[in-house]
């Protein structure tokens, strides 16, 4: 008899940042539309002309695109421009959701911050870089954790709360300042909602992804560094992909993950396992 994952058959999941074409956001959505749920897509409302060249290519319409997928695998699928950096605007957007899909299962917090000039020291980042990054990872989280656990509390049905978070958590490597501390205070934020939300049956985790082949890193892919890391740092000897991503996310939010909760989990192909064997 075969293993299948169970527990989302007329279920909703909320995904942030689910817009991009090659992504985590979009293989996470998908995903969990496979496994049964009906899904709700947020993103930025990004101009056309910022879309990758991939992207333009393919005649990409971000959410509608991906809502078009979801619907296709015979579910719903509710795409809302939304800004998770506004704590207005997060509650307007639970309130629609359980309006509009019944109720709420599962939320994935995969908005993030795009690539900026905050990738540099301490002495020389700009403030308004600092604020722009913290207010969407770490502010944008949180008000979605606390909008959408609000309405799970209310609701009496328990459900999962994944936070995406990084490797760089861990590395916290020079010149990721705002970053990286965006990402391990959501760490923390998991943690200590775990705590909090258990009695109500609702687990909280972190997912951490490694070396992610997306349309957010092809600056890194056009030149040597990408294959370097590669070698040097990923024992597996892959970057990752969306869909590693979204099978873990699958998993914690199933039944078979039914008691994890409160965890960090990184998925990078073993990288985290090499600083350790070199003294790095």
């Amino acid at each position: 008899m075969s293993l299948t994952l169970t527990g989302f058959d007329n279920k909703v999941a909320v995904v942030t940042g689910a817009g991009r074409m090659r992504s985590i956001g979009r293989p996470i959505a998908l995903t969990l539309a496979k496994a049964g749920c009906d899904v709700v897509l947020t993103g930025t409302g990004r101009s056309p002309e910022r879309y990758p060249d991939e992207e333009k290519a393919a005649g990409w319409r971000d959410i509608e695109s991906v809502a078009a997928e979801i619907r296709a695998l015979g579910h719903r699928a509710l795409p809302v421009i939304s800004n998770v950096a506004d704590a207005e605007a997060v509650d307007l957007l639970a309130t629609r959701v359980v309006a509009e899909m019944g109720r709420v299962d599962f939320v994935v917090n995969n908005a993030g911050s795009t690539r900026g000039r905050d990738r540099q020291p301490v002495a020389t980042l700009p403030v308004a870089e600092w604020r722009r990054v913290i207010d969407t990872n770490l502010n944008g989280s949180f008000y979605m954790c606390q909008a959408f656990a609000r309405r799970m509390i209310e609701a009496k049905r328990g459900g999962a709360i994944i936070n995406i978070s990084t490797l760089g958590a861990r590395l916290l490597a020079a010149g990721t300042a705002a970053y990286a501390s965006s990402k391990l205070a959501i760490n923390g934020l998991t943690t200590i909602l775990s705590g909090e939300l258990g009695q109500y049956g609702i687990r909280v985790n972190g997912v951490c992804p490694g070396l992610i082949d997306t349309s957010r890193l092809d600056d890194m892919r056009q030149g040597p560094m990408w294959e370097q890391l590669i070698k040097t740092f990923i024992p597996l000897g892959r970057a990752g992909t969306g869909d590693d991503i979204a099978y873990m996310v699958a998993f914690l939010c199933s039944d078979q993950g039914a008691w994890i909760s409160g965890q960090n989990i990184f998925v990078d192909g073993g990288y985290t396992s090499v600083p350790l064997m070199t003294g790095q």
